[in-house]
């Protein structure tokens, strides 16, 4: 900024920046007074602050371990709604290096151009797997705080040449949007410890960085939601509620889906990403309440400017935030009186920057009318008003779908790359219900095949870039030779027409409100239409008038209007629901558990028995007394021998099978002769201390005497099952706590099955595999996961209950440790 310039009277600036510091200065201060305090809760995983400087300290000194430090570039590609993917980004930024999210659902190709272009040095993939993507890393090389001026996070948006655009944002300005924030929100009863933030927004998205932040500047705990429910919109409202969340920062889309009672505890709504209707003012703001409609472009760290909305007001993005300066300037740049619109340029300490430093130079051009050295042109017009901009729309071809900013020249570009495409342009239409529809429109040679081409646009493009593609004889210009994207057809109309009746005509009115496109017959594909997740919540949420069972996934598993009404009709809505009767467990069973007692007690006092004829043989020789009782020598080996883990196992072992032979897999009664020698066997285990062999690595070993098929190199570190039905494949890994007894109790039934584990096979630590589950060669399961299906080859899953999240990373390496 030019000091020496006078700032002309529509210059606008809330206050001077709050002084200098970092992210991680932010979060080790939030640490230091809120240590015990929960910092992020993921299901039944609670980490408190200190834990999770602890956790993200590790992946840093790991980062550091194969040289990425302060300076460097790490591309975080991890599921979201999970522990791992917040700890990931600490981890990153602890180390000194800048992050570079990118949204795990988005096809590989995108994610390869996005490594690419930010020259990554390292990658973070599910599990906190650290993968070396170059073999010079930039930057120090060691793991060292960053400085003001390194890179916090570096965020893709889309390119209107066909590639996305690296925008780079430093600690100095990332620190400094937290501290502002914390100046703007709820004043009266600032945020803290208690407070609970939603984490729903993909990582890609920069609106992410706020959900953190909201949290971590404050001593708040933040929450990350599911992905499949945040996919749900409507969903999305009971697990508000059931997890007490207290802030939440989202787009007006998602907020419109949910009922007000579900933000009842919510007493801080922040919107932003798209334009914000004026209902959410008057539906959800009330004295208790604070909702915010924000607005800020990636290029100038997030948000730039907000208003609280209240009931009658209009609807404005406000003024600046602390630090961050705003104008509103003519097609001249020179700035426009109070009243009149203009375009609206950004300065101040938010102010990003390009990896492209041509582009750099172009878009952060100094403005000698404001007196700045940089500014940014935002090409958003507003109306400049003393008690807050009003937005106006685009003076260009960027588009906001969902929140995701999209550049219409990407999609241009995209779909001109296809096979028989002659000329195409896409172009933003609005639904009846108000939704923003994508669609691309082409002009195709015979050869053109529009579904193939969809499936190459879901390959090359995040989801929400894809458009429905429209043939079209002709692309309209203008006489400037530009497309004249206005003059392109809307509403669609369909190629073919059937008539549609009942439950099939209820889905089709539906979907036209929503899409803005005509049925042509029950053979027609939501997602095909130009359907995606947002839009099939809303399908779901008209359907639920009429058929309240209804849910998204139905729409999922039966995308065309046929599938799906023959799914509607088969839906009902019983008054009772009938469980299964469940008999109780038959006293006889009772009876013979505690008659069972006697003698394993007396099994488990074999081992104390041992230890107290060793311990007199000991004193009596030691202390030569005559008086003393002497077992003898001969009673004292013996003893030993029962204390030897490896003799206590071979006894056990022996026990187990006598008892459990023969077992076959199926199902038999709890309580049943079945269900009393295996509750027999697992206590002969029990009381003969049998899990000490964990810390001797023989667990491999007693597995064998069980009876289990144990492959070569395996390297199990769990208690096997006692069945004999587990199969451990050559080169297979089961870390500690994992449970294989392939056996449990469903209401008046024992199941029992076998469970494989295949080939250099690996299965985290405290997860559970189910009865009859088999987890494919070279599979992986996910630390903490619930497995209850067979697990295909080379994949891998995670999850409460497990979901495929991508693909397996291969083979464990083998240290095996001396035994």
């Amino acid at each position: 900024m030019l000091d020496s310039v006078r700032v002309p009277a529509t210059f606008l600036r809330s206050g001077r920046a709050a002084p200098p510091r970092t992210l991680v200065d932010v979060l080790t201060a939030t640490a230091d007074a809120h240590g015990s305090e929960p910092a992020l809760a993921c299901g039944d995983v609670v980490l408190t602050y200190d834990q999770l400087l602890e956790t993200a300290g590790a992946l840093a000194d790991e980062l550091g371990s194969v040289g990425v430090g302060r300076g460097a570039r790490v591309g975080v590609r991890v599921s979201s709604g999970t522990t791992d993917l917040h700890v990931a980004v600490l981890g990153v930024l602890l180390a000194g290096a800048a992050y570079v999210p990118i949204d795990v659902d988005d096809p590989p190709e995108r994610a390869a151009t996005v490594l690419r272009e930010a020259q990554a040095d390292a990658v973070v993939t599910d599990g906190l797997v650290v993968r070396r993507l170059r073999d010079e890393v930039r930057g120090s090389g060691a793991v060292e705080p960053p400085r003001l001026e390194d890179d916090a996070w570096i965020i893709f948006t889309s390119g209107s040449t066909g590639t996305p655009k690296g925008v780079a944002v430093t600690h100095r300005s990332a620190a400094a949007f937290v501290d502002a924030e914390s100046v703007l929100f709820c004043q009266d009863a600032p945020l803290g410890p208690g407070d609970r933030v939603m984490a729903g927004l993909s990582v890609a998205f920069d609106a992410s960085c706020e959900e953190m932040w909201l949290a971590w500047g404050h001593g708040a705990c933040l929450v990350p939601a599911p992905r499949s429910l945040v996919r749900s919109g409507a969903d999305l409202a009971p697990w508000l509620v059931a997890n007490d969340v207290s802030v939440v920062s989202t787009v007006p889309t998602l907020v419109l889906m949910w009922p007000p009672s579900a933000l009842d505890a919510v007493r801080l709504l922040i919107l932003g990403g798209e334009a914000c209707p004026p209902e959410i003012g008057e539906r959800f703001a009330t004295a208790e309440r604070e909702v915010w409609n924000t607005y800020g472009p990636t290029e100038a760290t997030v948000v730039a400017c907000g208003a609280r909305l209240q009931p009658g007001e209009p609807v404005r993005i406000g003024l600046p935030l602390e630090g961050w300066d705003l104008a509103v300037v003519d097609d001249q740049e020179q700035p426009v009186p109070p009243g009149e619109t203009g375009q609206l340029v950004i300065g101040g300490v938010g102010l990003a920057r390009y990896l492209d430093p041509e582009k750099d130079a172009a878009t952060y051009a100094p403005m000698p009318s404001l007196g700045w050295e940089r500014a940014y042109r935002s090409g958003d017009r507003v109306v400049l008003d003393e008690d807050g901009l009003l937005f106006a729309g685009r003076a260009d071809d960027q588009v906001k779908i969902g929140g995701r900013r999209i550049e219409l020249g990407e999609v241009d570009n995209a779909l001109l790359a296809l096979p028989g495409v002659e000329a195409a342009a896409a172009a933003v239409r609005r639904s009846e219900a108000g939704n923003s529809v994508l669609v691309g429109y082409v002009v195709g040679d015979a050869g053109f095949d529009a579904k193939a081409s969809r499936s190459l646009l879901r390959e090359r493009l995040p989801a929400a870039f894809v458009p429905r593609i429209a043939l079209v004889d002709a692309i309209p210009v203008r006489t400037s030779g530009k497309v004249d994207r206005d003059a392109l057809p809307w509403p669609l109309e369909s190629t073919t027409t059937t008539a549609l009746d009942g439950t099939a005509a209820l889905v089709a009115d539906a979907w036209t409100r929503i899409l803005g496109s005509a049925v042509g017959g029950p053979g027609d594909d939501f997602f095909e239409a130009g359907g995606s997740s947002l839009t099939a919540a809303q399908l779901v949420a008209r359907l639920r008038e009429t058929h309240p069972e209804v849910t998204v996934a139905d729409v999922y598993e039966a995308p065309t209007v046929g599938a799906l009404a023959a799914r509607l009709d088969t839906l009902t809505t019983p008054a009772v629901v009938q469980a299964r009767e469940v008999r109780p467990v038959p006293r006889r069973s009772a009876l013979a558990q505690l008659l069972l007692l006697l003698p394993l007690r007396a099994l488990g006092g074999l081992v104390w028995i041992a230890w107290l004829i060793v311990g007199v043989q000991v004193l009596a020789v030691g202390t030569g007394a005559t008086w003393w009782p002497e077992p003898g020598w001969p009673a004292a080996a013996c003893a030993v021998l029962v204390l030897l883990p490896p003799v206590r196992a071979l006894l056990a072992a022996g026990l187990v099978r006598l008892l459990l032979r023969p077992l076959t897999p199926g199902t038999h009664p709890r309580g049943g002769r079945v269900h009393r020698r295996l509750w027999a066997a697992e206590r002969v285990v029990e009381e003969l201390r049998v899990g000490s062999l964990a810390g001797v690595g023989a667990f491999s070993l007693f597995a064998r005497l069980l009876g289990a098929k144990v492959g070569e190199g395996v390297d199990l570190h769990a208690m096997p099952s006692l069945t004999g039905l587990l199969t451990l494949g050559r080169g297979s890994t089961v870390e500690p706590e994992t449970d294989l007894s392939g056996h449990w109790v469903d209401g008046d039934r024992l199941v029992v099955g076998p469970v494989r584990v295949r080939a250099e096979a690996r299965v985290g630590v405290r997860s559970t595999l189910g009865p009859g589950v088999v987890v494919g060669r070279g599979a992986e399961v996910g630390a903490g996961s619930t497995v209850l299906a067979d697990v295909p080859d080379d994949v891998y899953v995670s999850g409460a209950l497990s979901a495929r999240v991508g693909e397996a990373r291969g083979p464990a390496e083998r240290h095996t440790a001396p035994r």
